[in-house]
Formats: structure tokens, sequence, C-alpha cells
């Protein structure tokens, strides 16, 4: 039986240049109703596991969660599943310095225009987003609501936002419990780490490992507290 992750990866074959009528199948027949569009695996895994925490399946809601390999192909994909290809509603998240690839690749595909949520809850105490005037629809295509197409930024990026929300020392008690604590250690023993701060250099740390982002970005997603989570992660689940 066809699941979402059989239509993410269809989606992923024909934006990689592939024919798009598996696509537009499991689209019909799941039915799909709603894309997140995000940069890489570690966001997916970030998002599977705060939806989980909130008792939410959203591949049983009909959304898919798909990781684009890069903030420069949203434009792409933007294409196939917006408007003028599948007429799914279409959201995200972004680091703040891919801003605007999100920006010019959702107008470009007449998916509608960019709108952000502030930065961090932890950082600013406010889950806040600014929705833009939304494009005019195109009449040959059936239109999601524009005022629904959200792309949530990360004030940094989503380790610095999930480092942010859990505090430093959180967050080496869960490194600790993951069984990485020595090779954090040795990390900050590296010159390259002095003179900066606790959080960048637990920033850092959790790219320097194959693997290391996308399996950090589970643990500190699961590990945050409801009332602590960063403003655009909590806009971008509530927003779907």
């Amino acid at each position: 039986m066809a699941d979402m992750g059989a239509f993410r990866e269809a989606v992923i074959a024909w934006a990689a240049g592939g024919p798009g009528d598996r696509a537009r199948e499991l689209a019909t027949r799941l039915p799909v109703r709603a894309a997140v569009l995000l940069e890489g695996p570690s966001d997916v895994a970030a998002v599977g596991a705060l939806a989980a925490s909130r008792g939410r399946n959203l591949a049983a809601e009909g959304v898919c969660v798909l990781p684009m390999g890069g903030a420069m192909s949203v434009g792409r994909f933007a294409r196939l599943l917006g408007p003028s290809g599948l007429g799914l509603r279409l959201t995200g998240l972004c680091d703040e310095a891919e801003r605007g690839y999100y920006a010019r690749g959702l107008e470009r595909a007449n998916a509608a225009q960019f709108s952000a949520a502030q930065p961090s809850a932890a950082r600013s105490n406010a889950a806040q987003s600014n929705a833009a005037q939304p494009h005019a629809a195109q009449p040959h295509a059936a239109q999601p609501d524009p005022a629904q197409q959200r792309i949530f930024v990360c004030a940094v990026d989503l380790e610095d936002e999930l480092i942010r929300a859990l505090g430093v020392t959180r967050v080496e008690e869960l490194v600790r419990a993951e069984g990485d604590l020595r090779a954090l250690q040795t990390f900050l023993r590296q010159p390259a780490q002095r003179g900066r701060s606790s959080q960048q250099q637990l920033r850092r740390f959790l790219g320097t490992k194959k693997g290391r982002k996308i399996h950090y970005a589970r643990v500190l997603a699961e590990a945050l507290d409801p009332a602590r989570i960063p403003a655009p992660l909590d806009g971008l689940l509530t927003s779907l």
C-alpha cells in the first residue's frame, strides 16, 4: 500500500528531472493536502519529533514533510507542488541566511508571497508571524489560501534555535546521555573553538560528524519543554 514515504520519494525523483506521473497519482490516492519544504534531513527529524510529541501524525493528516537537499531547490519544488503543479498548500522552515531563496522561489512559482515567523521564543519570548500580501490568483489553477502559505525563519539555523530553547547545560546533559561527552570535550579543546560562546561551540559540534546533526535534531526536539518551543517550529506546526 502506498504511503507518504512513497510520495516523498516520487516528488524528490520528479524534482531531480524524472517523470511526475507517480507523484500525481499518489497525491490523489493518499490524498496529500500540504507540503512542508525543508532544507535537509535534520529539519525533517526535528519537525517529525516535535509533531509526535504533540500526538500528531503529519502523514496521516495528509502532510508531506520534504527534505529538498538545500534551500536553492525551493523554487523547483514549489513549481511542482504549488498552484501550477499539484495545487498543494505550501509551508516550510528555513535558516535566516536562506530566507531570500525561499521568498524568490515561492514568488516565482506563484505559490503566494513569503511570510516569516519572528525569531525564537527562547530568544524573544514572542511567537509572531508577519504575513505579506498574496499574489493575485492564477485563473488556470485552484488556489490554496495564500494567507496560509507561510515560511518560518530560524534566526540563525535550526540547531541554534534548539540550543537556545533548551539552554547550554541541558544540551550538554543530552550529549552526555547519548554517549558523546568525550567527543564533545575533545572538540572543545581545539584551538579553533577558543573565543566562541558555549552555544556556538555546541552548534558547531553538532555538525562535525556525518549523521550527528540529524540525530541531535531529533534528540533536542524531543527534549523541548512545551512552554519553550522555538517560535519558528511552533508556528510551523500550528499552521498545519
